[in-house]
């Protein structure tokens, strides 16, 4: 059986994404290698062994085109409330808070966030089959 371990995504200054994602959700570096054309940052937290990896090309000076095969990385808070404050709070770009119910019970309460290379990360609250 499989274990799924981390997800990549290229960005084009890994400082100020490690700063994002350390104010947003709390990731520290796990690891870090870095190569002649390019580093690989690993970020996570205590509360998962799942990974994000940031790749910075040394090279690259334009930003990504994300194109339209990219969907979204999600992460689990405590309260989506409290998580849409605080990020709102320190001027990251949030979405409306939904509760997502097609059938009349709710599925999910999110909102989704955009990090500064454009990824969008849901941000879902805890509960149901998300925990």
């Amino acid at each position: 059986m499989a274990k799924m371990v981390h997800s990549c995504i290229r960005v084009l200054d890994d400082a100020r994404s490690i700063d994002w994602y350390k104010a947003a959700f709390d990731l520290d570096v796990a690891d870090q290698l870095d190569f002649d054309g390019f580093r690989l940052t690993y970020l996570s937290n205590a509360r998962t062994g799942f990974e994000l990896e940031l790749t910075r090309n040394k090279d690259r000076t334009a930003p990504y085109d994300l194109g339209d095969g990219y969907g979204h990385l999600a992460v689990v808070v405590e309260s989506a409330d409290a998580q849409h404050a605080d990020m709102s709070a320190k001027g990251m770009e949030v979405g409306n808070l939904v509760d997502f119910a097609p059938g009349g019970d709710l599925v999910a309460r999110f909102f989704f966030a955009t990090d500064p290379d454009g990824y969008k990360i849901e941000v879902i609250q805890k509960g149901g089959r998300f925990n």
